[in-house]
């Protein structure tokens, strides 16, 4: 069964449960991103244990490699990965559109070059709503165009009358099960009048949630802020929000603020990969000398079992002579990070201290 409750406010800010097919999600919730399905660095008990059930997935990165219909006929992505709990499959639109001069774009849909061998493809909505049907997505997204910042009102105006065809294709070729689900996308650039009329024109479908697309594409937190702040009072209170894209801790907790329940981000991931460890007192470089012959963990206030396990200066050395160890404790440590700031966001509304803590952050 699917259904989205609301436990505690504060402010704007809302906390509650996502419940699925696979289980029940606390929100606000962080999703790890599994581009290929896999969260890079991680197993998938190492996830669970840094207490997430929710993950994401690239439907264009799959659809090319292995591709949808060998999924499929291996019995969708939860089995082929061996994870138990929820999956969100991003539609591709995004992805297809950050190849630039490699895509021609039409009313229809979008033919771009795949990456890999530049070979053809065409994507139209029935096409990614079919292939994440064959992911067995637990929520699927609606297929849209992302436009880069900025773009001029006209541009904008446009992208957005493709996105609202495209999204009403998307719910008609969406197939209903129970306990799964198929979130709409607003659009309109950094234009109030526009995002309205995307939010009005979805919430006339019955989407199961919706999405806030468009933003963290080089606009700024200001400009980001601006835009939630007149975008989430236009959807509906008893639908999750869900922002794509966002996650540095002080973004998280301003759009939390700002009503929104849903995030994803590489960053937590790809942050591991180049020897960067988060930490309640900001960014840690742990390649810096000066971390060479400290014996304390990245983080004294982190529980992690690489907090526990092992020090600055053991990881510096890994980092130094380039061993893969590195990237994989730096990435544990960074997910168990972000795994303990939803949960702190969570405890902080339901007590209704969210703004002291996020001034412990800034």
């Amino acid at each position: 069964m699917y259904e989205f409750k609301i436990l505690d406010t504060d402010g704007y800010a809302r906390r509650g449960t996502l419940s699925t097919y696979l289980g029940k999600i606390e929100t606000p919730a962080f999703m790890p991103v599994g581009t290929a399905a896999t969260v890079k660095g991680m197993k998938n008990h190492e996830i669970e244990d840094a207490g997430f059930n929710l993950i994401l997935a690239n439907t264009y990165h799959l659809m090319l490699r292995p591709g949808a219909e060998r999924i499929r006929k291996l019995g969708g992505l939860n089995k082929f990965m061996s994870w138990k709990h929820s999956i969100l499959t991003d539609s591709g639109g995004f992805q297809i559109m950050s190849l630039g001069d490699k895509v021609k774009v039409d009313k229809d849909g979008v033919t771009f070059s795949s990456h890999l061998d530049g070979a053809l493809h065409r994507m139209t909505a029935e096409d990614s709503i079919n292939i994440q049907y064959d992911l067995n997505s637990t929520i699927t997204m609606i297929f849209d165009e992302c436009l880069p910042h900025p773009s001029s009102f006209d541009d904008t105006k446009d992208s957005l009358e493709r996105s609202i065809n495209w999204a009403k294709r998307s719910f008609n070729s969406y197939k209903k099960r129970n306990g799964y689900s198929i979130f709409g996308i607003v659009q309109g650039g950094m234009h109030p009048s526009l995002r309205k009329k995307s939010a009005d024109v979805l919430k006339d479908i019955s989407f199961d949630g919706y999405a806030i697309g468009g933003l963290a594409v080089g606009e700024g937190q200001k400009t980001m802020f601006e835009v939630l702040d007149y975008t989430t009072p236009y959807l509906l209170e008893n639908k999750p929000r869900y922002l794509m894209g966002v996650g540095y801790p002080l973004d998280i907790i301003g759009a939390v603020k700002r009503g929104v329940d849903m995030f994803d981000c590489v960053l937590p991931t790809r942050s591991g990969r180049t020897g960067l460890a988060m930490t309640w007192n900001g960014p840690l470089r742990i390649r810096n000398a000066k971390y060479a012959e400290d014996t304390r963990p990245i983080d004294i206030n982190c529980k992690c079992p690489v907090c526990k396990n092992h020090s600055r200066a053991y990881l510096n050395h890994l980092e130094k002579c380039s061993e893969i160890l590195s990237c994989n404790l730096l990435t544990q440590h960074n997910i168990n990070f972000y795994g303990q700031l939803m949960k702190k966001i969570r405890m902080a509304i339901s007590s209704k201290k969210l703004d002291e803590l996020e001034r412990s952050l800034k």
